[in-house]
């Protein structure tokens, strides 16, 4: 009887370990490279209305699963902290994540860069679209043609139109350099936040500011409106190469999985339907390979910003 009871515990014994580890492997595959997800998990920080930017992301999943032959979500987060956090507890897979996002996630050992987008680059003068696809922008400030601003040396004691504080445009990278060079922007400018390129271009133009810091080359923004634009406001100066937008992936991935995963997302970038999906979420144009040491740019500004704010 003794026998006949061990048998059925050590069968039912069986069939439990069997249960677990069938739960487990449907979840990811686990080995001493990392894990290979059998189900594909990626968040986008909203850039725009988050209803329309998922409708928008929605056609990757059929594609991305296409070419990964799993199953793959897409959803959109409230900002990039959530993606972080999401990334962190094992949520989430793949996070859209703009350079501070990233080296915030990198820092907490929640993800590795695996592509950076890649945009067309602006020529100057003039402020055009080059065919020549690049994985940075640079910030540049603005002036009204005319002004007595000729270098930023001139900018002690004028109003600046900027964005909020984690802008690497519109804040963190011009303020960062000109303090290296020896201009304290905060304490020996009036620092005029507004909400949009676009709104800071127009306030050098109308007068309400004497100077703009922006994205290369924002005054395109407002150039449907106003043709002339390009001759009424002039750059001064440009800062160094801003890295462009992640697509970052949990630390723990698999190499051989990332591997696979930078191919998918590369082609998607390559063909001409996924072109138009990628340009319709984040204005992307296409992918390409990066790495950590891209972003020590952002990590030294960051601390320059931080120092500025004790």
């Amino acid at each position: 009887m003794m026998k006949k009871f061990k048998k059925v515990l050590v069968g039912l014994f069986a069939i439990l370990l069997a249960v677990v580890a069938t739960a487990c492997s449907n979840k990811s595959n686990s080995s001493k490279d990392g894990y290979t997800p059998k189900s594909l998990t990626i968040q986008f920080v909203p850039s725009q209305a988050a209803n329309k930017l998922e409708a928008r992301a929605k056609p990757l999943e059929k594609m991305l699963s296409k070419k990964l032959g799993i199953p793959v979500h897409v959803s959109m987060s409230t900002d990039y902290n959530t993606v972080v956090e999401a990334m962190k507890s094992k949520k989430v897979d793949v996070g859209f994540l703009p350079p501070d996002g990233y080296v915030l996630a990198h820092k907490q050992g929640a993800a590795d860069v695996l592509l950076q987008s890649q945009r067309y680059g602006v020529k100057q003068p003039g402020g055009k679209a080059t065919n020549k696809l690049v994985d940075y922008y640079r910030a540049e400030i603005l002036v009204k043609k005319g002004s007595k601003i000729k270098s930023w040396k001139d900018l002690k004691g004028k109003s600046i139109s900027v964005q909020n504080p984690t802008s690497s445009a519109g804040y963190v990278f011009p303020i960062a350099e000109l303090g290296e060079k020896g201009l304290d922007v905060p304490k020996d400018c009036k620092l005029v936040t507004v909400t949009g390129q676009d709104q800071a271009v127009l306030n050098v133009l109308n007068g309400d500011t004497d100077a703009a810091f922006v994205f290369e080359d924002a005054r395109n923004t407002v150039k449907k409106d106003n043709p002339k634009i390009m001759d009424q406001v002039v750059p001064i100066y440009f800062t160094k190469p801003i890295p462009n937008d992640t697509i970052s992936v949990r630390s723990d991935m698999s190499k051989s999985f990332q591997k696979k995963l930078a191919k998918a997302f590369i082609e998607v970038g390559e063909s001409k339907e996924g072109k138009k999906i990628i340009e319709s979420i984040y204005s992307h144009e296409g992918y390409t390979k990066s790495k950590d040491s891209n972003f020590d740019i952002v990590r030294k500004y960051d601390k320059i910003i931080a120092k500025d704010k004790k």
